[in-house]
C-alpha cells in the first residue's frame, strides 16, 4: 500500500466530503431548513465525519488517528439516525433517504474496514518491533 501524503488522497475523507455535501443539499429545502434544531444537527454530525478523518490524521499517530477515526464513524452513525427522524418528520423523500442513507453506510463501513486494517498493521508492526 502506497503512503498517503495527505488527507485528500483517503477515499474514505472523499466519500465524507460527498456525504456532507449530500446534506447540505437536502437541510436547504424550505421545511427542512425551518427546523433549525435538526438542520444545525444533522449538519454538525455531517461535518463531524470528514473533520474528526483530518483531525486523526494530521496527528501523526497511529492511535491518535484510530481515536479519531472511531468518533467519525459515532458520527455516521448519529447522522443516519437523523437522517431516518429527517424522513419521518417528511423532510426527506423516501428516495433522496435512501440515497443519501446509502451514502452514510458506505462511510461507516469504510470506516470501519479501514479501522480494522490499522489495527491489524499497528499489532503486525508492534509484532515486527518484538522480533528485533
Amino acid at each position: 500500500m502506497a503512503k498517503v501524503e495527505k488527507i485528500e488522497e483517503l477515499v474514505v475523507w472523499q466519500l465524507a466530503i460527498e456525504l456532507t455535501n449530500s446534506i447540505y443539499k437536502i437541510t436547504n429545502n424550505s421545511s427542512f431548513n425551518r427546523d433549525f434544531a435538526l438542520r444545525d444537527q444533522i449538519r454538525k454530525s455531517a461535518i463531524s465525519v470528514p473533520s474528526n478523518i483530518a483531525e486523526g490524521f494530521e496527528r501523526n499517530s497511529t492511535n491518535q488517528f484510530l481515536y479519531f477515526l472511531v468518533i467519525a464513524k459515532g458520527s455516521a452513525g448519529e447522522l443516519r439516525t437523523q437522517l431516518l427522524i429527517a424522513k419521518n418528520q417528511n423532510y426527506i423523500e423516501e428516495v433522496k433517504f435512501e440515497k443519501i442513507n446509502k451514502e452514510a453506510l458506505e462511510v461507516s463501513k469504510k470506516l470501519g474496514s479501514f479501522i480494522t486494517y490499522l489495527k491489524e498493521f499497528k499489532s503486525k508492526a508492534n509484532l515486527k518491533t518484538l522480533q528485533h
